[in-house]
């Protein structure tokens, strides 16, 4: 019997067996094991000091806590529960102590250091040059050069910060969790398509029971329930009451996240001041493609300038449009209006509404087209594999391999190989749909990385999209196909990383850089060779018909000014609270962003709160995309001019996949992110291609 399933869980973890009563035990000695591997460290002399001790052996020092560690939060994330998050948060701040001091022990430094300065450091291969690079900034802008004070200080302050961003994200999971509205007259959803309905009718039944909830409909605060009320609910009541939770999720107790918010900012200026920097974003950013933070915010501000003019003009047409179909004068609209009337003056204009695409969507042909879109395209193979669960097995006909172990019955498994070869590059989990304890949003994640030869990767790609119900199976949206898509790159970055050394290898590459994979993938969402790989009618097998297609071509960039201006606030609000806001955090959080985002925020009878008390990307983890979020829209601009090579050479040209897989995918952080993308496009990146396909050139 495997004694201790965290450390040891062989090449696929057996998931009933990684309980919450193992996770103090195991991370302890976790922690003692990896304690020791530095000890070996610290007690080298200079002169037997070389890579594969020193170098190699900081970064191998933890893999074992850090995978160990990994499978703890992932099981946070998709099963929280009472008894694990008790557990998780036992270990959290021993974990985070302990990985904040690596970077700041002055023995570790010294012997870095010294290996540096030896002169066969200069005749490494590019590669391990690049890691010994990375290992000398973490050292160096971790503040290792500091007075003892101060690094004692830096670890409290990581310490501090893993528990206040735990909080957080467990206040947003358990508030969304807690609201729910009930119907009970058919009349209250006029309006909403017929699978939404029978989702909310499911809802009931599940929380009622079969007798009370076959006359009821229960409606939550988790996209797939609460966005077809928004969008085509004629109750205005109805979508007054959701919007409403929402807008307010985390601000009153017992979620309240104002002084978390306070807390984290407080603690992420004082590192930076110790670190000798003028605020967080120019921590944060220092090795990432912007660099600071004022780079970054002259980059919001000029998407935001271009995108104005457009946003205004749809929101006046809007607000003209609602008062020529009510009569009534033409003025602010309340927030809860706005996608529903935007829904009816697309499908007016374009003869298009979104959900004419779902039944094209099913979720088992989107995620098999888009296999045969990678195989055609990057040379990959993927296989689905038999599973079991504690409820249940899933099995695949002519499997006759082990039987994987998997967290919840709808978890399904996969292995990735390269065609040609036919060699096993790695294997994922993919778990797609929402329940109460899995927090929300979609995200890509790695559970190990291979570094010897017969080791593979392992990653993940979850989500919280459509359902199936008893009548149909789960019929996406076609954002939720785009979502689908983008999580796959990151999978495929993982997936295909070809780097030796871990640290170096996959998504494990400048934040601003990390979505060009995810986020060049969606562009095939839009390409009718590839739609016709996967958009097929769950009744009658057929394509999309053409003129539907055309119609979906020309509403693409509906609302694009408005869809552009909100992401980029997203990304001004960021970069104000954790440049300047938290330098004093005077008077209300709230009403400091709404006077410094009042020039984008669009106009409405009733001001909608900003999305800070909810805003997981920035504060559910010590770092994250804090001051960062302006990362989305950067890459973006890469992944818009990446892909006009595909449109000229082929969108589903093998040739330029493999470069693609060769220059970008396999590459990870071997080498500086601006010099992967001009490996791949020989130049430097242009944003014409992004303001063109968004409309705003």
């Amino acid at each position: 019997m495997n004694q201790h399933p965290f450390l040891n869980p062989g090449p696929y973890p057996d998931w009933s067996k990684l309980t919450s009563d193992r996770i103090r035990t195991d991370l302890t000695l976790a922690l003692e094991q990896a304690e020791l591997e530095l000890e070996k460290l610290r007690k080298l002399d200079s002169d037997s000091i070389h890579f594969e001790n020193t170098i190699k052996a900081i970064e191998r020092s933890t893999l074992q806590l850090n995978e160990a560690w990994g499978l703890v939060v992932h099981l946070d994330s998709v099963c929280n529960s009472p008894e694990l998050r008790e557990a998780h948060n036992d270990m959290l701040p021993a974990i985070s102590a302990f990985q904040a001091k690596i970077s700041l022990d002055p023995e570790l430094w010294n012997a870095v250091k010294t290996y540096a300065q030896k002169s066969e450091s200069e005749e490494l291969e590019a590669v391990d040059r690049r890691l010994l690079d990375e290992i000398v900034q973490d050292f160096e802008e971790s503040g290792a050069d500091l007075t003892e004070e101060k690094r004692n200080r830096l670890q409290v302050i990581s310490s501090e910060l893993a528990k206040a961003t735990q909080t957080f994200s467990e206040h947003v999971l358990d508030a969304t969790n807690e609201w729910s509205i009930t119907a009970s007259e058919e009349e209250e959803l006029a309006g909403l398509p017929e699978n939404a309905k029978t989702a909310a009718r499911q809802a009931a039944i599940e929380k009622l029971g079969e007798e009370k909830g076959a006359n009821s409909w229960i409606f939550t605060l988790h996209a797939p329930s609460m966005l077809p009320v928004l969008q085509y609910g004629d109750n205005e009541e109805l979508r007054r009451k959701i919007w409403t939770a929402s807008d307010r999720l985390c601000v009153d107790e017992p979620f309240q996240n104002e002084p978390l918010i306070r807390k984290i900012l407080k603690l992420r200026q004082e590192r930076a001041e110790i670190l000798g920097k003028d605020d967080f974003a120019d921590v944060a950013l220092a090795r990432r493609m912007a660099q600071n933070g004022n780079k970054a915010n002259k980059f919001v501000d000029e998407i935001l300038d271009k995108a104005l003019p457009f946003s205004e003009k749809e929101n006046l047409e809007l607000e003209t449009y609602k008062a020529e179909k009510t009569g009534g004068p033409v003025e602010w609209m309340q927030p809860w209006e706005v996608a529903y009337w935007s829904e009816k003056l697309k499908k007016e204009r374009y003869d298009f509404d979104d959900e004419d695409l779902r039944p094209y969507f099913p979720i088992q042909s989107v995620l098999s087209g888009m296999f045969e879109l990678v195989t055609r395209i990057f040379g990959l193979k993927i296989v689905e594999r038999s599973t079991k669960s504690g409820d249940g097995d899933h099995r695949i006909e002519g499997d006759d391999q082990e039987v994987i172990s998997v967290w919840h019955p709808e978890v399904r498994f996969y292995d990735l190989f390269d065609d040609k070869k036919n060699k096993l590059l790695g294997s994922f989990y993919a778990d797609w749909h929402p329940r109460a304890s899995k927090r929300g949003g979609a995200w890509m994640n790695y559970l190990r990385t291979a570094e010897n030869e017969g080791e593979t990767h392992l990653g993940l790609i979850c989500g919280n999209l459509t359902a199936p119900n008893p009548n149909a199976p789960a019929l996406l949206t076609h954002y939720e196909v785009q979502t689908v898509f983008h999580e796959f790159g990151h999978l495929l970055h993982h997936l295909c990383g070809e780097v030796k050394h871990p640290s170096l290898n996959g998504v494990n590459v400048a934040w601003d850089f990390v979505e060009l994979p995810s986020q060049i993938m969606e562009n095939w969402c839009w390409e009718r060779k590839s739609l016709d790989l996967f958009a097929r009618h769950y009744e009658t097998g057929n394509v999309i018909p053409e003129e539907l297609f055309e119609k979906m071509l020309r509403a693409r960039n509906f609302f694009e000014g408005n869809a552009t201006i909100r992401q980029m606030a997203f990304s001004k609000l960021d970069l104000f609270l954790h440049r300047e806001w938290a330098k004093d955090m005077n008077g209300s959080l709230e009403e400091a962003l709404q006077q410094e985002l009042s020039a984008y925020l669009p106009k409405r009878k009733s001001t909608p709160r900003t999305i800070a008390l909810r805003f997981s990307h920035l504060f559910s983890s010590p770092i994250g995309y804090a001051a960062a979020y302006y990362s989305y829209k950067w890459a973006e601009v890469l992944d818009a001019d990446a892909f006009t090579r595909f449109q000229s050479e082929g969108v589903m040209n093998p040739d330029t996949g493999a470069d693609f897989r060769r220059e970008i995918l396999s590459k990870g952080n071997s080498d500086a992110p601006d010099q992967l993308f001009r490996n791949f496009m020989g130049r430097e990146p242009q944003p014409d291609a992004l303001l063109l396909r968004s409309g705003l050139s």
